[in-house]
């Protein structure tokens, strides 16, 4: 039991930590102070890196030249024949005990002559680079840094060089090289590793309080660059809740700038729609209640008469039927503006004879322009085939060409255009109607709107057959575009792809 409640306790400790790595504000310290730590700890290596280098360089150097000046002696004194001179091995004890480290002279037959530790003398010593020092001369000079066992080894080549003479001129460039010997030397280190040890521990102590400034700075950084997203989260949080419904204003940063806008933007939308939804309410109630109060009166005044002839009475009720018709149509445009409206409301796509689709709607339609001796007519300038949804194509075509109808002269027309490209169809809806003031072309798609109310009430008109237009014609991913000229006519543009790719 208590290993269970161990387990419950560290899965809760650990959720509140990845809880807390999510946080934009924890992120930028961590990688602020990462970002610092990781400068300082390379730097750090750096400069030990480069002191190291550089000290063990000025040291092989410095005993190098102190070699060479041995070298040099150990000729003069003819040390490698006879190496009783107290000079030289004085030299040689000196330079030994001056360096921490160990002199041992090699002669031409590999043979150790002389070593200050007195354990190789006498013996032979078969290396690499002693005979490629002995064959190359001063060309073998060599110094090898031993960092794991902490010495520098070198090879300097006991040379004697002599002038050729000829005809009392000396080239000095032209010498013969005659190698005696080699001087292997091997350098302590210790002096190098002591003072980079000291650097070492000063670098940390500043490193530690380079880090701690670094740590606070974070803190503070991260802080003050992500207070504008605290404020923009509790304005948020006010229109949230309703306190306000001001646009966000904040800090000129380029990046909460951006965000400000597109939820302003956002904000201005959401008031459009809730300004535009309690239109619509409004809009409906009235309309809806219009022709009830007409059926209301219609029907108060059949029962406020005694007697009523045959005549009158199926005048009332002829009205009262008309009355209820424009009900009715009013509600099934409603109904189709709610199904279009619905996200989930899809397409049903199918491969559609678009000619003959739009032949089969002017059909139904060319008794109502008969009726106000209208002239239909339809031209196709070639055979389209369309990746749409019949049914609300159908709506399209049947809201568009009949408004042509309703609001156009008596003996007027109306032409029905139909072209295509390769990524598109185009159904054109041109009439001779009285057009369409320029004012009013930016409100006609919006629900109830109406160009002459008077008129549309007459006609039987409800103000949505535009909107579901536009619709249907943003449901398939097209445009709709009008031209208007008032007492010449107007004609309504309509572009759909040819493939359901994307509108589906």
């Amino acid at each position: 039991m208590k290993k269970f409640v161990d387990g419950i306790i560290e899965s809760f400790k650990q959720l509140k930590i990845r809880d807390l790595l999510k946080s934009l504000r924890v992120r930028f310290f961590f990688v602020v102070a990462i970002t610092g730590l990781l400068s300082c700890l390379s730097v750090h290596m750096m400069i030990l890196d480069s002191y190291e280098n550089r000290a063990v360089s000025v040291k092989s150097t410095e005993v190098q030249t102190q070699l060479k000046i041995l070298a040099n002696h150990l000729i003069t004194y003819n040390y490698l024949q006879n190496q009783s001179s107290d000079v030289i091995n004085a030299e040689l004890d000196m330079l030994a005990n001056l360096y921490d480290g160990r002199v041992m002279v090699i002669n031409d037959d590999l043979k150790v002559v002389k070593d200050t530790y007195s354990i190789s003398q006498g013996k032979t010593i078969i290396s690499e680079e002693v005979v490629n020092c002995l064959k190359t001369g001063t060309k073998g000079t060599m110094s090898r840094y031993d960092q794991a066992n902490g010495y520098i080894e070198l090879l300097t080549p006991i040379v004697e060089t002599q002038l050729i003479e000829e005809q009392d001129v000396y080239d000095s460039d032209d010498k013969n090289e005659v190698v005696r010997g080699v001087l292997l030397t091997s350098v302590s280190t210790d002096t190098i590793a002591t003072t980079m040890e000291i650097l070492d521990r000063r670098a940390t102590t500043i490193e530690i309080l380079i880090a701690m400034v670094i740590l606070v700075f974070a803190a503070l950084v991260a802080y003050a660059l992500l207070k504008p997203f605290d404020r923009i989260t509790a304005a948020i949080n006010d229109i949230k809740e309703g306190y306000t419904d001001k646009p966000i204003v904040g800090p000129n940063y380029m990046e909460t700038e951006q965000i400000i806008k597109a939820f302003n933007a956002l904000l201005r939308r959401m008031k459009v729609l809730d300004d535009s939804r309690q239109e619509f309410v409004s809009n409906v109630s009235h309309e809806l209640k219009t022709p009830i109060t007409s059926i209301k009166i219609l029907a108060d005044s059949l029962l406020a008469q005694e007697d009523v002839p045959n005549e009158v009475y199926r005048e009332f009720m002829t009205d009262i039927g008309n009355e209820i018709d424009r009900e009715d149509k009013i509600i099934n445009d409603l109904l189709a503006l709610v199904k279009m409206d619905k996200t989930s409301a899809g397409l049903s796509i199918t491969e559609v004879d678009v000619v003959a689709l739009t032949e089969s709607v002017l059909k139904r339609m060319r008794p109502i322009a008969r009726k106000h001796n209208i002239e239909l007519t339809l031209e196709s300038k070639r055979a389209i085939t369309a990746e749409i949804d019949e049914v609300k194509i159908s709506l399209l075509i049947m809201n568009l060409v009949e408004n042509a109808i309703k609001y156009n002269k008596d003996n007027g027309w109306v032409r029905v255009t139909l072209d295509a490209d390769h990524q598109y169809f185009y159904a054109s809806v041109a009439d001779s109607g009285m057009g369409i003031p320029e004012a009013s072309l930016d409100h006609i798609y919006e629900r109830f709107y109406r160009v002459d109310k008077s008129r549309s009430r007459e006609i039987g008109g409800t103000g949505l057959g535009l909107s579901i237009a536009r619709n249907v014609v943003i449901m398939h991913r097209g445009s709709i575009d009008v031209k208007s000229t008032v007492g010449e006519g107007t004609t309504f543009t309509v572009k759909i792809p040819l493939s359901s790719v994307g509108t589906k």
